[in-house]
């Protein structure tokens, strides 16, 4: 191992001895329930179990807490000691499982104040960070990614997609001290970027110019009618013509009936709405950019990412079919520890895991296959039946009975 080596790796190792956890659960035995409070706000709340799914790359790592009662809202919090994020980084991490083919559901957490009510935990409950995948039907599958800032939930102005098979995937969100953020699915990056540009935090910084009007001689028009273009006078034809075979009634009484009118039809000789050729325009100057100023109601603040009392992180959601898994929920201030978490996590389990389910699907095919060959048989012989006895009974004579 050469010095740059050695050097990568002692950061490295540094980076994690001195990495911090503030709440890790792998939900690995029935021990959870002690340290998660399920809330009471409402009679029916949805209950979670302890499970690892129909498939499964570890029968004990892949233990998660699983969604069970369609159509409910689900309300379970855990309490971890009061921290501030001043100066550091902060990753919150999962991992989730919608083995149940999921049609609408969350599928996110949310980190709230310390000292919020566990029992009384709803909908309301204000929140720090809400973060995951959120699924409603073909047009919403986004990964939520949501802070509040003065008392607004602010929800990013970026469309990130989530996973919305059936397999174990994890989620992690990266906030830096220094006002930006990283979001990752699988241990790899699907956005980044500046809270500044990406929320509503703050006025913007810029505006445009109250001031500032387009000119009234400028042309934005990048196209024009050819003028040396004329129309043809033969062009204009009706678009619909009287029937010339259609003939009147002759039982057409005219003061009854009225004046009696050929049908319409479409006319062959109609050519359309005629339009002259475009041209470049000589004129054009080019579209026309609103001149900016600084926003006089911006005020910059440098700690947008900050968050001085986290102490609870829960799973406040509505999902009309249950099944969702969650596991290996984390929340420390080192990036390289959240790495190596989920490494040590989803990372070893995922394969095995598809591989599973790669198994049961096929071996699903197979009998899906079975059952249609049988139910096809079996219609050939009940169509072979009905056949015999129709011809039975074609054969039979009239006289039969009478002969009896």
């Amino acid at each position: 191992m050469n010095r740059a080596s050695c050097l990568l790796l002692l950061v490295a190792l540094f980076a994690t001895a001195y990495s911090k956890d503030y709440f890790t659960e792998k939900f690995e035995d029935k021990s959870y329930e002690d340290r998660w409070v399920q809330s009471t706000a409402k009679p029916d709340l949805g209950a979670f179990k302890l499970s690892h799914g129909k498939f499964y790359g570890d029968a004990k790592k892949d233990l998660g807490i699983q969604t069970s009662e369609d159509a409910r809202f689900y309300g379970l919090s855990a309490k971890f000691d009061e921290f501030s994020n001043e100066g550091k980084t902060l990753v919150i991490q999962f991992t989730v499982k919608h083995e149940q083919k999921i049609d609408c559901g969350g599928g996110y957490v949310k980190v709230y104040p310390a000292g919020t009510d566990q029992p009384g935990l709803t909908g309301d409950s204000p929140y720090h960070i809400m973060f995951g995948p959120d699924i409603c039907g073909y047009s919403t599958k986004k990964v939520h990614v949501i802070f509040t800032y003065k008392g607004k939930n602010l929800l990013i102005k970026k469309d990130i997609k989530c996973k919305d098979d059936e397999l174990t995937h994890l989620y992690t969100l990266i906030l830096n001290p220094d006002n930006t953020y990283e979001v990752r699915i699988d241990n790899e990056k699907v956005e980044s970027g500046k809270l500044e540009e990406d929320w509503d935090f703050t006025a913007p910084k810029r505006i445009p110019d109250p001031e500032a009007k387009k000119p009234s001689d400028w042309v934005d028009d990048e196209k024009i009618d050819d003028p040396t273009e004329t129309k043809p006078g033969d062009w204009d034809k009706p678009e619909h013509t009287a029937d010339p075979e259609a003939k009147k009634p002759e039982d057409w009484d005219d003061e009854i009936d009225g004046t009696w009118e050929p049908p319409m039809i479409d006319n062959p000789d109609y050519k359309g709405v005629w339009k002259a050729r475009q041209i470049d325009n000589p004129a054009y100057k080019g579209a026309w950019v609103h001149p900016e100023i600084d926003n006089p109601e911006y005020v910059e603040d440098a700690n947008l990412y900050l968050f001085k009392d986290l102490g609870v992180i829960g799973f406040d959601l509505w999902q009309v079919k249950s099944g969702t898994i969650f596991d290996n929920v984390l929340i420390t201030d080192s990036v390289q520890r959240a790495e190596e978490f989920g490494n040590e996590t989803w990372g070893k389990t995922k394969d095995p895991e598809k591989k599973m389910k790669d198994e049961q699907d096929e071996v699903e095919r197979k009998k899906e296959e079975e059952d249609r060959k049988k139910s096809e048989a079996e219609q050939a012989t009940k169509k072979s039946d009905d056949d015999d006895e129709s011809d039975a009974d074609d054969t039979k004579s009239p006289h039969a009975d009478d002969e009896l």
